[in-house]
């Protein structure tokens, strides 16, 4: 059985057991997470796709980690000026592990 979950603006298809990361998420380390907007619900039998939500379904998951992820270098130069500049930033991330799957 698989789901298709919308968390932090993006969509994510995801089964029981799997783990997937997304951007920061509150809540604390060994904590459980409900995600209800579930966009659609396949696996056994017919697909059940919502409009735009599939009412009465969610997804359970479990917070394995937190952390942030590596860097990215952001480099800026203008020919001829003399200017350059150099930047770094590391995205926080939630990785969660799905422990069950409610249509």
């Amino acid at each position: 059985m698989y789901a298709v979950v919308r968390a932090d603006g993006k969509q994510h298809r995801v089964s029981q057991g799997e783990r997937f990361t997304i951007n920061m998420l509150l809540g604390e380390l060994g904590g459980t997470v409900k995600l209800d907007e579930v966009l659609m619900v396949g696996g056994e039998g017919e697909a059940k796709i919502g409009v735009p939500m599939v009412a009465g379904a969610s997804v359970t998951a479990k917070v394995v980690a937190q952390g942030r992820g590596s860097k990215v270098l952001i480099y800026k130069k203008r020919r001829r000026k003399g200017f350059d500049k150099l930047i770094g930033h590391r995205q926080d991330f939630t990785e969660l592990e799905i422990t069950g799957i409610s249509a």
